[in-house]
């Protein structure tokens, strides 16, 4: 298990203002999730003197380096309140809107788009839209991929959001789709 939020010195970015977010916090990074800040670092490559944020994701072992700059800038956001994500689980019972007919490869890239959004009800409008394109035919491999990766990111935030089992969350999902 990850630890929580330690207590760390004032670490300030190059113009002087202090970071946003600080080592331990959980923190969302659209279309890869949610991880914990495990180190802020200097690094180079994104310029000299440049700081980052280290994140490991919480559910593939795996770590990212993020600009603080960029993270500041929007790339990382904060993990959804409650009452949000009571709100989100709700609006996955509700029909879609009515899409237009667009080709595949044009949808495709508004979901994919959607999934990569800082917004959680963007990607359960994802989850939902393929659901119910799933009632009325066989989704196809990257449409599948697409609701599973939904599915993954809805689960995963609701999860830490609600301080409840990703089981349990995505088996309350997969009951509303059954």
């Amino acid at each position: 298990m990850l630890e929580k939020p330690k207590t760390i010195e004032s670490v300030k970015t190059k113009n002087g203002q202090a970071l946003k977010w600080s080592i331990g916090e959980r923190v969302v990074y659209p279309s890869q999730g949610v991880g914990e800040i495990v180190a802020i670092e200097s690094n180079d490559l994104f310029g000299p003197g440049a700081q980052v944020y280290v994140l490991e994701l919480i559910q593939q072992p795996r770590r990212v380096t993020i600009a603080t700059e960029k993270a500041e800038k929007g790339a990382l956001r904060q993990v959804v309140s409650p009452e949000e994500a009571n709100t989100i689980i709700a609006s996955l019972k509700e029909a879609p809107p009515a899409s237009k007919a667009v080709p595949w490869t044009k949808r495709q890239r508004i979901l994919n788009d959607k999934l990569a959004s800082s917004c959680l009800q963007d990607v359960a409008d994802v989850v939902r839209e393929l659901y119910h394109l799933k009632s009325v035919k066989d989704l196809s491999f990257s449409q599948r991929r697409l609701f599973d990766t939904g599915i993954g990111l809805l689960v995963q935030e609701l999860s830490i959001s609600l301080k409840r089992p990703a089981s349990d969350i995505e088996a309350e999902i997969r009951a509303m789709f059954a």
